[in-house]
C-alpha cells in the first residue's frame, strides 16, 4: 500500500466480506461491508470528510473555524478527527443515552462535548439538535455541519459508498440492507445503484420506537419513544432521508440487535456496534427469503469500541434482560395468523356512503385507505363519521379522503407483540403493514383473543 499523505487518505475503500456462521442454511449470500475500519471507527468519516471539504470550497468554513453538530456520536468522530488534521474547532452536542466511549473518545480530540438529555421532543430547546443549532448561532466563524437535513449528506454517500459497493460485487446484488439514521447512507448508495442496470432491492432498517417507518409508509410522525440501539433511528423527520429510494423498510428491536451484533463480534470475528447487529438481523432475514443463489449487502457502520460499557459486557445485557430465554408474547404476525378474512380497506375515492356499508357488511369499526398499492394513506374510524355526521360536515357521497386521518400506529409483522400495548393508548387499532401494504388491522379484542389462545397453549 502506497504511503498516505494524512490519515483522512485512509478514508473509504473498506473491505467486503462474506458471512458464513451466522446466515442459515438454504440462504441467499451475505456480504457486510466494514465501515467500522475506517479511521474514525465509522462510516461517518464519509460525510464528514465530504461535507467538510464542500463547506471549505463554498467558503462556509474557513481557517480558525469552529464546526458544530448534534450526534449520537459517530458524525462526531468523523467530524473531530477531520478537524483535528485540518486545525478546526470541534463543539458537539450528544443525547445521555450514548456511551461514555464514545463520549470521550471525542475529547481526547479536544472536541468539547455538550450532554442533552434523550427523553425530550424533537423541537424542545433542550434537544440535542435544538442545542447546536442555537450554539451555531452564538458562535462567530461557526459552520453547523446539519448531517440530518444536509443533501450532502447523501452526496457523499451516492459519490463514494456506492461505487464501491458495486465495483466490489461486480454488480452482482439482489438486495442492499441498510439502516436509517440521518438516511444519508442508505439514500446515496440506493440513488446510485437506482442508476445502474437491475439494480438491487433495497431494504431500510428502522429499530422500533424510532419514527422513520411509520413516516415511510404514512407521511406522517409517530410518537417516537426511547431505545437502546445507538446509531440507528430517529425521532424527528430528517431531510438527508429519501424515500424515494427505498423499496421497503423493516423493523427491529433492541434484543435482536445486541445478540446479532454479539455473535459478529464472537463467530465471525467482526468487531461492530449494535447497528450493525440491526442491519445483519434483517440482512439474514432477507437472506433467508431470497434463497440460494441470491446475494445481499449490508454494511457494518461502527466499531465494537465503543460498546465495551454496553451490550458487550455480559452484566449489562444481563440487567436490561436482553440474555433472558426469549419470552416475549410472540410476534405480530402470530397475531395475523389467528384472525378470520381479509383486511377490509378502501381508496380515497370512496364515498362515506360506502365506507358506512363496508363497516356494517363486515362487522369493522375502521377502514384503512390505501392507495392503488395498498400503501397506507389514512384511517377512517365510525366515530369519526359519526361525529362528523352530526355536525353536519359530511354527507353519503363525500369523499373518504375528507374525512380519513393520520394513522396513529402502524407496525411490521416481525415486531414484538408488546408494541401494541403502547398503540393501543394512543389510537384505537393497529394497522399492519408488510412490503409498503396493508396486511391486517388489529384491535383490542384481536388482541385478546390471540393471549387467551395462549395462555392456554401453556396452560
Amino acid at each position: 500500500m502506497a504511503m498516505l499523505e494524512n490519515i483522512l487518505a485512509g478514508i473509504g475503500w473498506t473491505p467486503l466480506v462474506r458471512l458464513n456462521r451466522v446466515v442459515e442454511p438454504d440462504s441467499a449470500e451475505v456480504l457486510v461491508k466494514c465501515e467500522y475500519l475506517n479511521p474514525g471507527g465509522s462510516i461517518k468519516d464519509r460525510m464528514a470528510l465530504y461535507i467538510i471539504e464542500k463547506a471549505e470550497k463554498e467558503g462556509k468554513l474557513r481557517p480558525g473555524g469552529t464546526i458544530v453538530e448534534n450526534t449520537s456520536g459517530n458524525t462526531g468522530m468523523g467530524v473531530a478527527l477531520v478537524a483535528a488534521v485540518k486545525g478546526y474547532k470541534a463543539v458537539f452536542t450528544i443525547p445521555d443515552k450514548m456511551s461514555m466511549e464514545k463520549i470521550n473518545m471525542l475529547k481526547a480530540f479536544g472536541a468539547e462535548v455538550i450532554i442533552t438529555p434523550t427523553d425530550v421532543p424533537g423541537d424542545s430547546p433542550d434537544h440535542y439538535v435544538q442545542v447546536a443549532k442555537r450554539i451555531a448561532r452564538e458562535t462567530p466563524g461557526s459552520f453547523y455541519l446539519n448531517q440530518y437535513h444536509n443533501e450532502a449528506n447523501i452526496d457523499a454517500h451516492e459519490a463514494t459508498t456506492g461505487p464501491e459497493i458495486w465495483e466490489q460485487t461486480q454488480g452482482r446484488m439482489d438486495a442492499f440492507v441498510a439502516g436509517v439514521g440521518t438516511g444519508g447512507t442508505i439514500s446515496g448508495v440506493a440513488r446510485f445503484l437506482k442508476k445502474q442496470e437491475n439494480p438491487p432491492r433495497i431494504v431500510g432498517v428502522d429499530p422500533l420506537g424510532s419514527v422513520h417507518y411509520h413516516y415511510f409508509y404514512t407521511g406522517t410522525l409517530p410518537t417516537a419513544y426511547v431505545y437502546k440501539v445507538e446509531g440507528i433511528g430517529d425521532d424527528i423527520k430528517c431531510q438527508a432521508f429519501d424515500t424515494t429510494v427505498v423499496d421497503e423498510m423493516r423493523q427491529v428491536d433492541d434484543r435482536e440487535s445486541f445478540l446479532m451484533a454479539r455473535r459478529l463480534v464472537r463467530e465471525e470475528g467482526l468487531f461492530v456496534g449494535g447497528s450493525s447487529g440491526s442491519n445483519v438481523h434483517i440482512a439474514v432475514q432477507v437472506a433467508r427469503e431470497l434463497g440460494p443463489g441470491k446475494r445481499v449487502v449490508t454494511v457494518l457502520p461502527d466499531s465494537g469500541s465503543r460498546y465495551i460499557s454496553k451490550f458487550l459486557s455480559d452484566s449489562w445485557m444481563k440487567d436490561h434482560g436482553f440474555l433472558e430465554p426469549d419470552r416475549h408474547l410472540g410476534r405480530v404476525e402470530d397475531v395475523i395468523a389467528g384472525k378470520d378474512g381479509e383486511v377490509i380497506t378502501a381508496q380515497p375515492s370512496a364515498t362515506v356512503g360506502e365506507l358506512i356499508a363496508l363497516m356494517r357488511d363486515h362487522g369493522v369499526s375502521q377502514i384503512p385507505i390505501v392507495d392503488e398499492r395498498g400503501a397506507p394513506q389514512g384511517i377512517v374510524h365510525e366515530i369519526d363519521v359519526l361525529r362528523a355526521m352530526e355536525r353536519g360536515q359530511i354527507h353519503a357521497q363525500t369523499p373518504a379522503g375528507e374525512v380519513m386521518h393520520d394513522i396513529g400506529g402502524l407496525v411490521y409483522p416481525k415486531a414484538r407483540v408488546e408494541e401494541l400495548f403502547g398503540i393501543f393508548e394512543k389510537d384505537q387499532v393497529a394497522i399492519v403493514v408488510d412490503a409498503s401494504r396493508v396486511v391486517a388491522v388489529i384491535s383490542h379484542i384481536d388482541l385478546i383473543e390471540y393471549l387467551s389462545r395462549k395462555n392456554g397453549e401453556r396452560a
